[in-house]
């Protein structure tokens, strides 16, 4: 049997983590492992249990969820974290996925979306709500002030950046292209370095901003 996805709820209401955890307890393949009030606790919480998953609020007091963020992905790279909060603001938006959060969905999204959101951030796809994912892709649209990289992607960059778009994990392109996972890890934080990006959604984004990949590549229930 498969190890259930192990997941850290992040929230400074104690009734939004109750009620998460109730609904997460309904499924097999879903086990919370901790919860935590405010971005201290959820940085101290991830150290120690290391969950799969982080379910990461970002008004708390103490340390704010971008701040957490940004503190638990420069010490665990491996982390993943879907944000979950009532805010689509742009100074919400932008500054959470460049601390490195791989998905952002609201408050008001339904049980079953949720549900979805774990599962795929859980495999490394990014999810956004679609308020979100028209915010960025409407913030990436914009020239850059200055050339992301004097550094061009090789060629396989580029084919394993597309496939980064599609949603695939690591191990996923490994198969396709019949090269090591390891070897695909690297690749990906070479992308990432070149671009000056901070995870494998901007990564995503950026990839439908330069044509590399379209928005028919794209897992629907990700970007649309």
């Amino acid at each position: 049997m498969t190890a259930p996805i192990r997941v850290l709820i992040v929230d400074d209401h104690e009734i939004v983590r109750k009620g998460t955890r109730a609904l997460l307890a309904t499924k097999r393949d879903i086990q919370v492992v901790g919860e935590a009030k405010d971005g201290v606790d959820a940085v101290a919480q991830a150290q120690v249990l290391h969950p799969d998953v982080i379910l990461m609020d970002l008004m708390m007091p103490k340390m704010n969820g971008v701040q957490a963020t940004r503190e638990i992905t420069a010490s665990q790279p491996e982390a993943r974290i879907l944000v979950l909060t009532s805010f689509a603001a742009d100074e919400q938006v932008f500054p959470a996925i460049k601390a490195g959060a791989l998905g952002y969905l609201l408050k008001d999204t339904s049980p079953q979306e949720l549900l979805q959101a774990i599962r795929q951030v859980f495999r490394g796809e990014p999810s956004l709500d679609p308020t979100v994912a028209r915010k960025v892709l409407a913030e990436l649209s914009a020239p850059p002030p200055k050339p992301l990289t004097p550094d061009p992607l090789t060629v396989r960059e580029l084919e394993i950046l597309r496939l980064v778009a599609q949603g695939k994990s690591n191990k996923e392109i490994a198969s396709s292209l019949v090269i090591a996972e390891e070897t695909v890890h690297t690749h990906v934080s070479n992308i990432l370095n070149k671009l000056h990006l901070a995870s494998r959604t901007q990564a995503a984004l950026y990839a439908l901003k330069e044509g590399i990949a379209s928005m028919d590549d794209i897992p629907s229930t990700n970007l649309e």
